[in-house]
């Protein structure tokens, strides 16, 4: 059961990161909640290292954590797709 609910939420963090982020992101569903899941790492393993939560902990500064971190994998992704749809 958590694993689903961390796909859950990856994708309604994903959706979240796509939405606040300006411009046009062309990727599915299934990628929008790779795409979360892993910005909730890296969002949750940031705050983590400021706060003395643990990774797993579901909090306020968690979420906003997941949410930033999955804009930050987004511009870094959406960099990367730019990049080799010139090559």
């Amino acid at each position: 059961m958590g694993i689903l609910l961390f796909a859950i939420f990856g994708l309604v963090i994903g959706l979240l990161a796509r939405a606040l982020l300006p411009g046009r992101q062309s990727m599915g569903l299934l990628t929008t909640a790779l795409l979360g899941m892993a910005g909730s790492f890296v969002g949750g393993f940031l705050v983590s290292l400021v706060t003395h939560t643990r990774i797993t902990d579901f909090n306020t500064s968690g979420v906003i954590g997941s949410i930033l971190g999955a804009i930050l994998l987004l511009l870094v992704a959406s960099r990367f797709m730019r990049r080799s749809a010139i090559a």
